[in-house]
């Protein structure tokens, strides 16, 4: 007998949760106790178990988004260009959603189960089922009602594509979103001047002005007391970053990285960049396996510029993930030109979702067009023939 059962806290996970996803950091207990201590205001998160008889053989993780207009738009001088169109969007897209997945991360990590026990057809039934009740225990506990169901974020190669009865009985639609820049580290790269060597004259020099626009910043690891120390700092940097997007879903707190230091250690990882001894800029790393997954970033305005911070951290990125051996650097969405020329691929992403109103659910394709409108820009081609 395939069944469910919801929990609200890490602590509740049964045993062998976390040697079932051994695989993926951000399924397992330590990553969601981390996260539960230092989550966005608005987001609150609900952990899925499918049994078969009483034996695991399939896991979720789902976040309850109460989105609002200060969180969407957070860009004052967009906004006044755009007020009615940003409006317009706000109107159908605040209120409670539930994703099937995590908005704090980009790549698949919202489920998995063991395809020797179920089908991919019998675990999605089931964990929509979930999704139901999740939906009905907060109409219930909270008086909100669900406005949209997502389930993130599946590459076009992806099995689940193939479950077109299950999404259309569900009234689940496909939907197009940004895709994920990934580099895949080739054997012969043992360290970071292999990686130097293959690139083109054009890219080597490219690489070499960068690095030498640093001036004298030093880039070294945080300790757990050095990252509460700078907290105030980094949370200011990340606001730059976060306040510049064109859209967003949640504010991290001021403790989240700390948080995730704490709980993760050496598998959570945050660089500053020092000019001096003043912080000017940092990102942060989670390593997931074999996977090296890229996780927020911040700095100062005036030496982003005038240092290239983001280009260097882009490289010191890989560096590591070259030094550490790691297969894939995942660097995420957005600045995908960029990411390009350091040597990443744009790999396609699909959702599902829909919304409590079906004109809205027909428009859902268009709606995120507006919202992630195709950007113009080129594929680079960083590296010898």
């Amino acid at each position: 007998m395939i069944h469910f059962k919801i929990y609200t806290s890490p602590n509740e996970l049964p045993k062998l949760w976390d040697s079932f996803v051994a695989h993926d950091a951000f399924l397992q207990s330590a990553y969601f106790k981390a996260i539960k201590k230092a989550s966005p205001e608005n987001i609150s998160w609900f952990f899925v178990g499918v049994f078969k008889n009483e034996t695991l053989v399939g896991v979720a993780v789902t976040q309850r988004v109460e989105l609002y207009l200060k969180d969407i738009f957070r860009d004052e001088k967009d906004r006044c260009l755009k007020t009615l169109f940003q409006d317009w969007i706000a109107k159908i897209l605040r209120g409670n959603i539930l994703v099937v997945g995590n908005l704090m991360q980009t790549g698949q990590h919202a489920m998995y189960f063991d395809e020797r026990e179920l089908t991919y057809s019998a675990f999605l039934k089931t964990l929509l089922k979930a999704v139901d009740a999740i939906k009905v225990s907060i109409k219930k506990t909270d008086h909100k009602k669900i406005r949209a169901v997502m389930l993130k974020d599946f590459f076009e190669t992806n099995p689940i594509h193939k479950e077109t009865a299950v999404f259309k009985k569900a009234n689940l639609y496909q939907v197009k979103v940004q895709p994920n820049m990934l580099l895949s580290v080739p054997k012969h790269w043992h360290q970071f001047d292999d990686y130097i060597a293959d690139l083109t004259k054009k890219y080597r020099d490219r690489y070499k002005r960068a690095r030498k626009k640093l001036n004298g910043i030093q880039t070294r690891e945080l300790t757990l007391e050095a990252i509460q120390e700078h907290q105030n700092t980094l949370h200011s940097y990340y606001l730059n970053v976060s306040n510049n997007a064109k859209f967003n879903t949640f504010i991290l707190p001021e403790n989240h990285f700390y948080n995730l230091k704490e709980a993760l250690q050496e598998n959570f990882k945050v660089f500053g960049y020092f000019l001096k001894d003043e912080l000017v800029g940092f990102y942060t790393l989670i390593l997931n396996n074999d996977s090296l997954e890229t996780y927020f970033l911040g700095y100062h305005v005036e030496h982003q510029y005038i240092n290239k911070l983001y280009l260097n951290m882009l490289y010191d990125m890989l560096k590591f993930g070259i030094e550490h051996q790691f297969k894939t650097v995942v660097y995420a969405r957005t600045a995908m030109a960029i990411k390009s020329s350091v040597g990443a691929k744009a790999k396609p992403m699909l959702v599902y979702m829909k919304h409590t109103n079906v004109l809205i659910n027909a428009l859902l394709n268009p709606i995120f067009k507006l919202m992630n409108p195709k950007q113009d820009w080129e594929e680079r081609h960083p590296f010898k023939m």
